[in-house]
């Protein structure tokens, strides 16, 4: 597997230095930047371009922390550091409002820990990355490849047969089609993770990038969806109680 572009962020100088070591020694990726102060990191990333960032929470210096550098970078993020606990929403917030691969691992741990944390880390980025492209069956047609942004939402096709577990799945550039015997429960098999597919209705299933506003009053999202002739057209779905948290989280 090709390696990556890994830049190391870490205010104590002794564990950047073993960080990076872990690193190397382990073939894990290449480590094209180290440094112990967000200021200088981030005049240097530019230069280095990495692909995937090793970050420190808490920093000594003043000018930034590491979280605030995860959010600045975008890019796919293992945070190592001693209060990961502390950053857990902040943690999520990232992964899920700029849909990156990220990971942590507290201080202090092994060189074993290390290196599985990091290969854990590495397939989830190896796999997204693979994972733009899925391919569907419609009952009109098999194997049909399928670019994951296009799809808007996936809802319970109660008018052809529920019974059976068909679906009908609505794109932004294309007319919907019926999913035949499709399972919401095994949608990750399929390439939709629940990372970017979440669930506002027991039968519906929205990508989070499509969602344009959260209507509170009537308990409503938002979204735009294929229209032969308009090219788009809004369409409203409701947010059942059980997911109304959720949903309210992701927009914040």
């Amino acid at each position: 597997m090709h390696l990556l572009k890994a830049a190391l962020l870490d205010d104590n100088k002794e564990q950047l230095q073993k960080n990076q070591h872990f690193i190397e020694q382990n073939g894990l990726a290449i480590v094209v930047l180290a440094q112990t102060t967000s200021e200088g990191f981030l005049k240097e990333v530019a230069l280095h371009r990495p692909d995937i960032l090793f970050l420190d929470l808490n920093l000594g210096d003043s000018y930034m922390t590491g979280m605030e550098v995860a959010f600045q970078l975008d890019l796919p993020v293992l945070f190592v550091s001693s209060n990961t606990a502390e950053y857990i929403k902040e943690i999520e917030k990232l992964k899920r409002e700029h849909n990156l691969c990220v990971d942590h691992i507290t201080k202090p741990f092994s060189e074993q820990e290390f290196v599985k944390t990091t290969e854990r880390f590495l397939k989830e980025i190896n796999f997204f990355s693979k994972e733009e492209y899925i391919h569907l069956d419609f009952g009109s047609s098999k194997r049909n490849k399928i670019h994951l942004n296009t799809i808007v939402f996936l809802e319970a096709n109660k008018a052809n047969g529920a019974q059976s577990n068909n679906k009908t799945i609505h794109f932004i550039n294309k007319k919907s089609e019926n999913l035949i015997d499709f399972s919401f429960t095994k949608m990750e098999e399929k390439g939709l993770m629940k990372t970017q597919f979440i669930t506002i209705h027991k039968s519906i299933r929205v990508n989070k990038h499509h969602i344009k506003l959260y209507d509170k009053k009537n308990e409503e999202i938002e979204v735009e969806i294929f229209h032969p002739k308009e090219k788009t057209t809004t369409y409203r779905l409701p947010v059942s109680e059980n997911y109304i948290a959720e949903v309210k989280q992701f927009k914040k």
